[in-house]
């Protein structure tokens, strides 16, 4: 059995996935392209990486997010756009807001970590307006498109057991829809983002991989001579420039539905 994911560290998050969380976060907002004015609540807010852009790019009537973590709250704090954001302890499948609080919910790349899917998104429906949108995006677990699926693939390939999210399944399309269309929300609409981010070189690549605390600890355990495979591996198949740089992909599924 592999152990819980669990994000206790704001700023290793915010190198590891804070940047991917924001090159999505500002394709899928865009999607969205909502009016200014709007009541937002952001489930499972984690860092405020995604918070942020919400507070800078759609204009909120009000802005709050829940998050199990507190030191990853306490760093989703720090951030100079969110002092008016109401950020609290909380459980996606258990919200503690009345019916109709908001106008747009949304669980970006959350979807995946919540143990039962189909309970977050019915508490977001629960607590959103009619008319609102109850919203989501998550990397495309099994289609290979979590930003670091390369490095998951060859740790897997030596040996290694990595922790694994309890509700993959749920990053693909047709998953999402059917969990909104069973949620009893209408229009519901999917699109597919791509995006890509630039590490100037391998060593800050490999840097920011064993920065992370779930991949970090498990690095830690190997013995030298797999650290050495696990890093050949990466980079024969990493793409990387004349500069030295690596550039690649990832890509998510987003999906929109309105309260009736």
């Amino acid at each position: 059995m592999t152990d819980q994911i669990r994000f206790e560290d704001g700023a290793s998050y915010e190198r590891y996935m804070g940047v991917w969380s924001q090159l999505a976060g500002a394709a899928f907002l865009d999607w969205l392209a909502l009016p200014a004015g709007r009541r937002w609540l952001d489930v499972g807010c984690g860092n405020g990486a995604f918070t942020e852009l919400i507070a800078r790019r759609a204009a909120p009537a009000a802005l709050h997010g829940i998050d199990p973590s507190t030191a990853q709250l306490a760093f989703a704090r720090t951030r100079p756009s969110l002092r008016d954001a109401a950020l609290h302890e909380g459980d996606a499948m258990a919200l503690t807001y009345p019916n109709d609080a908001f106008e747009v919910a949304v669980m970006p790349l959350v979807i995946f970590f919540v143990p039962d899917p189909a309970k977050g998104v019915a508490e977001m429906a629960r607590v959103v307006s009619s008319g609102g949108l109850v919203t989501a995006y998550a990397w495309d677990m099994h289609g290979g498109g979590f930003p670091y699926h390369t490095v998951q693939r060859a740790m897997r390939d030596l040996g290694s057991v990595l922790p694994a999210p309890p509700s993959p399944e749920a990053s693909r399309s047709d998953m999402l829809a059917a969990l909104w269309r069973e949620a009893g929300l209408t229009d519901v609409g999917l699109h597919e983002i791509t995006v890509q981010r630039t590490f100037a070189s391998f060593d800050e690549f490999w840097a920011i991989v064993v920065g992370w605390d779930a991949v970090g600890r498990t690095i830690a355990t190997m013995a030298p001579e797999a650290i050495a495979q696990l890093t050949a591996r990466l980079r024969e198949c990493l793409p990387a420039g004349a500069d030295g740089s690596i550039t690649y992909a990832a890509r998510a599924n987003a999906v929109r539905g309105t309260v009736p």
